[in-house]
C-alpha cells in the first residue's frame, strides 16, 4: 500500500509554469509506475503523463506534449509533473497515481490516487 500526497497547485496566468509534486508514503514510489492524471468541472478526469518504475521512459497526453514534463525521484519518494506554457484549458485538479504493475493511461487501471491539487490558469 502507498498513500500519495500532491501540493504545487495554484493560480497562474496564462503562458506560466507550475512544479506539481506527488509525495509517496508506506511504500518507495521505486515500486510503482507513475501517472498524473487531471479533471476539469464536468468533465471526465482524463490522461496526462506516466512513467514507468522499470526502465523510466516516460508518455505523454497529445494535449499536452512539449509542454508537460513527468519525472521521478526515487531517493525521495517523489514523483513531479512540470507544467509550462500554461493555457486556461490546462485549468483542472491534477491527481497523482500508481500503479503496481505494468504501464497504462486509464484511469481505472490504476490502484492508488492522491487527493488531488488544483491548477487554475488565468487568461
Amino acid at each position: 500500500q502507498v498513500q500519495l500526497v500532491e501540493s504545487g497547485g495554484g493560480l497562474v496566468q496564462a503562458g506560466g509554469s507550475l512544479r506539481l509534486s506527488c509525495a509517496a508514503s508506506g511504500r518507495a514510489i521505486s515500486s510503482y509506475n507513475m501517472g498524473w492524471f487531471r479533471q476539469a468541472p464536468g468533465k471526465e478526469r482524463e490522461f496526462v503523463a506516466a512513467i514507468r518504475r522499470t526502465s523510466g521512459s516516460t508518455y505523454y497526453a497529445d494535449s499536452v506534449k512539449g509542454r508537460f514534463t513527468i519525472s521521478r525521484d526515487n531517493a525521495s519518494d517523489t514523483v513531479y509533473l512540470q507544467l509550462s506554457s500554461l493555457k486556461p484549458e490546462d485549468t483542472a485538479v491534477y491527481y497523482c497515481a500508481a500503479k503496481w504493475r505494468g504501464y497504462s493511461d486509464t484511469v481505472d487501471r490504476y490502484d492508488y490516487w492522491g487527493q488531488g491539487t488544483q491548477v487554475t490558469v488565468s487568461s
